[in-house]
């Protein structure tokens, strides 16, 4: 279960936006986790793209491939939300790059130059390749102000999609855990909704449909109301068969639903058939960790509660 955790949190990060990175277990017994460093080798062949000269380089960051850069531009940006605190983008990028992504939960890298550190960014669109676009969802901080606050055909740089996504078809479909999937739950907290949104978007966890499909509740944890993104989309995914809940932690007076945490609501619902149901996670620690507790204690095989590391 620690290794699953540990999945979940890096997830978080990189939906967060913010240039997290996962955390891998070390080589020495003595330790749960190696502590993850980021350092630059320069490599002597200079890299042109798209007029952006910079030497080639291998990013060190403890963990992944080195990043393949491309030129990419931004589409279309707005607020998110009501407070503006977070905003939804689209990218445009090579037709090449939208072929790689096949899996709710990959993500790809960012950056605007040489001078700017990457971001590691959770695509919130389902795959499709044959439209070589992909929407973020980032979250406003002091330093991705360079993306948040780009205008449209502003030109960045991206990388090859990275990592292996939600593992779905492999653990959620057939009947390697015995019992078939029936009922799925979902759980993100802030902008961990981005690969949420595309695992749900995406068709690949068969809710819905009216033919006996599966049924879906997605806990979606924020802070405020005015926090709260895709507002607009709810009724959308209503449609589709997932049930929304979202729950604040900072509710005003005027809100009625659900408040606390994604984790209390778990608990205070229950899972009514764990031996049926698997679980997607995207959050903080706090909630990966209790959220993991409550649904392996009521049942839900461990390998059915899923992670995009």
């Amino acid at each position: 279960m620690l290794s699953l955790i540990s999945s979940a949190l890096c997830l978080s990060a990189i939906a967060s936006v913010n240039a997290f990175v996962p955390v891998h277990k070390a080589a020495s017994a003595n330790t749960a986790f190696a502590p993850t460093q980021s350092y630059i080798q320069p490599q002597p062949q200079p890299l042109q793209i798209n007029g952006f000269k910079r030497e080639k380089c291998v990013l060190f960051m403890g963990w992944g491939p080195e990043p393949v850069w491309s030129a990419a531009t931004v589409t279309e940006s707005e607020a998110a939300n009501e407070s503006g605190s977070s905003v939804r983008i689209m990218v445009q990028v090579p037709a090449e790059t939208a072929a790689e992504y096949k899996t709710p939960g990959q993500y790809v890298q960012v950056t605007l130059n040489e001078e700017t550190k990457p971001l590691f960014l959770a695509i919130a669109s389902p795959p499709d390749a044959e439209n070589p676009s992909f929407e973020f969802l980032i979250k406003k901080t002091d330093s991705n102000g360079w993306i948040t606050g780009a205008a449209d055909g502003s030109q960045i740089q991206i990388s090859q999609v990275l990592g292996n996504g939600f593992p779905m078809e492999e653990n959620l479909e057939g009947f390697k855990f015995d019992f078939p999937t029936q009922n799925v739950l979902l759980f993100a907290a802030g902008s961990g909704l981005a690969p949420i949104k595309a695992a749900m978007e995406s068709g690949q966890l068969n809710v819905g449909g009216g033919g006996g499909g599966r049924t879906a509740r997605l806990y979606y944890g924020i802070q405020t109301a005015s926090d709260l993104c895709y507002v607009d989309y709810f009724p959308k995914w209503e449609k589709m068969g997932f049930q929304v809940v979202p729950v604040l932690s900072q509710p005003g007076p005027e809100w009625g639903g659900r408040t606390g945490y994604v984790q209390n609501c778990l608990e205070e619902d229950g899972v009514p058939i764990p031996r049926n149901s698997g679980a997607l996670l995207c959050g903080q620690k706090g909630m990966a960790e209790s959220v993991t507790a409550i649904l392996t204690k009521a049942g839900v095989f461990e390998g059915r509660i899923l992670t995009n590391f």
